[in-house]
């Protein structure tokens, strides 16, 4: 059965061992701390013990997937921001900054999430519907003023415009009915 923490269930247990490999216990497989830090993107809470010892080492791995990041990958913490946490360590001030960091980043995520809800209730609530219904539009009209055979616009009624539907789309079809039938007539 897989190792938890104490009185939290859904911690998942992580041994490291001195050959430096991490044990997933809830897997039963060892992982990579490419997965751990995945695990981290999706939410998973996690602890890594020294298999030894049993020491939580937590902060250790968290901070060498911090760096692997930064070394692989774009980096995202900018060289003064580094080198005033650096200047921080045996500050008086030092206990105080962990707590503050949590707290702005708690408040960014806060404000990411308030954005993105305010973004996407600007727009409705499915903005690429809206697109895709506009790009068939266009594609319908198209294909038919260019591909011999294809159904003519004017055949067949324009669908009755849906609720959340734009007078801009109508007026795009309108001008595509008038574009296919000056197309029609210059084919005669």
């Amino acid at each position: 059965m897989a190792e938890t923490a104490s009185g939290d269930d859904n911690t998942v247990i992580i041994k490291k061992y001195a050959n430096r490999r991490l044990y997933n216990t809830r897997s039963s497989s060892y992982i990579t701390l490419d997965h751990l830090s995945k695990m981290t993107r999706e939410g998973v809470d996690y602890k890594v013990l020294d298999a030894k010892t049993g020491s939580d080492i937590t902060h250790t791995i968290l901070t060498q997937i911090i760096m692997e990041e930064e070394s692989n990958g774009e980096q995202m913490l900018p060289v003064n921001f580094l080198r005033e946490l650096i200047s921080m360590y045996g500050n008086s001030m030092q206990s105080l900054i962990p707590h503050y960091l949590e707290a702005s980043m708690e408040n960014f995520r806060a404000n990411q999430s308030k954005l993105a809800k305010a973004f996407e209730d600007s727009l409705g609530n499915n903005p690429l519907a809206k697109l895709a219904e506009q790009n068939m539009a266009m594609f319908r009209a198209a294909s038919a003023a260019f591909m011999p055979g294809a159904e003519k616009p004017e055949a067949k009624a324009p669908p009755a415009p849906s609720s959340g539907e734009t007078g801009d789309l109508s007026a795009l079809r309108d001008q595509m009915a008038e574009i296919q039938k000056r197309l029609d007539a210059l084919g005669k």
